[in-house]
């Protein structure tokens, strides 16, 4: 697989996925986002239909804040349905985040709007900052040039402000299951080395709150 920036902010690079296998496919055509991807040219499944980009099984979407040059944004992340629990979306917001230390960008921002999102921006080397957005999105971040310090006491923080919320199952079995636990080991590329073998991953994080990003 090759983890690919089609283009930052600027380059206004459009990116054609089909609605019916990742979620907020609608918002990767607009151009007023970077790109990036995941590619597996050799994955069989891959969508044959020509109006659609193929061998795309993960995409990411992201912009400079508006006020800190300093800081890019994750807008939305999105793993193909049948590609899901491979730990791709940490792994390519990890690839995101080394990609734009070397466009200038010293900080990485994200906010997730549930409990397994939370969770695989971990993976990826994010920690909780303790704030939210206007619509109860948990704000994470991490430098660009390395995974944020995690702690128990920061990750177990951030899952209570879930715990707090009437969630359906399976959020609340997961919330359950996660009781005192560490953060979730780390994936490849998230400035550690190690990898993670938990199968946790997201459809797609949403952060659209006018927080001045």
């Amino acid at each position: 697989m090759q983890f690919v920036v089609l283009g930052w902010p600027d380059d206004g690079p459009t990116l054609r996925l089909d609605y019916r296998r990742f979620a907020y496919a609608g918002k990767f055509v607009m151009s007023s986002t970077g790109k990036a991807v995941v590619v597996d040219r050799w994955d069989t499944r891959s969508v044959p239909l020509s109006e659609y980009d193929r061998g795309v099984v993960a995409a990411t979407a992201f912009n400079a804040d508006r006020t800190d040059a300093s800081t890019l944004w994750i807008r939305y992340v999105t793993v193909r349905g049948d590609r899901k629990g491979e730990t791709l979306g940490p792994q390519l917001c990890a690839f995101v985040a080394d990609a734009a230390q070397g466009e200038g960008y010293e900080t990485v921002k994200i906010a997730v709007n549930n409990p397994f999102a939370y969770e695989a921006l971990h993976k990826a080397g994010f920690s909780w900052t303790g704030e939210t957005t206007g619509i109860a999105e948990l704000v994470l971040e991490r430098p660009a040039d390395t995974h944020a310090v995690r702690t128990r006491e920061e990750y177990q923080a951030g899952l209570d402000r879930y715990r707090d919320r009437d969630l359906d199952d399976p959020e609340s079995a997961f919330l359950t299951g996660r009781e005192n636990a560490d953060p979730p080991a780390l994936v490849v590329g998230s400035g550690s080395g190690s990898d993670s073998d938990s199968d946790s991953d997201f459809v797609g994080v949403m952060s659209n709150a006018d927080t001045g990003r």
